[in-house]
């Protein structure tokens, strides 16, 4: 639901601000989700909420900016690579947040453990349920904090143009 009006926002801005809108509501996401502590449903929410509408503003405005210097005939090629990198690193934090389960909760079968088994996976896997005792969160929160300075390096202030390709050929 939040990737059509990312992809607008980017048009609008610029891909450059959008990116580091989108990092700055991601790391807001996950301190407000490690501090939420026994806020309930909502304030378990309402964080996800913060970090996925920020993570769809860093999606759209990095493959913006990567596709827009892309040459005509690489795009393709270009976007596969885009979907690739993000699909793996999905499934690598799913699966390692999937054994650090396993492994907390120590249950040979999940469908046959004990309640307390689950919970203390959970907690392990998620963090405390007391609030600032997240130190998994404030952690992911300080790395996505420290992406936007890179970010405001690396991403040219306008379109580079790629050069064509009757120069690059006169070069060989």
């Amino acid at each position: 639901m939040t990737g059509v009006p990312a992809g607008r926002i980017v048009d609008r801005f610029g891909a450059r601000r959008v990116t580091v809108v989108g990092l700055v509501g991601m790391a807001a996401g996950a301190l407000l989700l490690s501090l939420a502590g026994d806020a309930g449903i909502a304030g378990y929410i309402a964080p996800l909420v913060v970090i996925t509408a920020g993570y769809a503003l860093f999606q759209a405005s990095n493959n913006t900016a990567i596709m827009r210097d892309a040459l005509p005939d690489q795009r393709g090629l270009i976007a596969g690579l885009l979907n690739l990198s993000r699909n793996l690193g999905l499934i690598t934090g799913a699966a390692v947040m999937g054994a650090v389960f396993a492994f907390a909760s120590a249950a040979t079968d999940i469908t046959t453990a004990r309640p307390e088994a689950v919970a203390a996976g959970m907690r392990i896997t998620f963090g405390s349920r007391r609030p600032c005792s997240s130190p998994r969160l404030l952690l992911h929160s300080a790395l996505q904090s420290a992406r936007i300075p890179f970010s405001l390096i690396t991403l040219p202030h306008r379109a580079i143009r790629p050069p064509s390709t009757s120069a690059t050929l006169r070069g060989c």
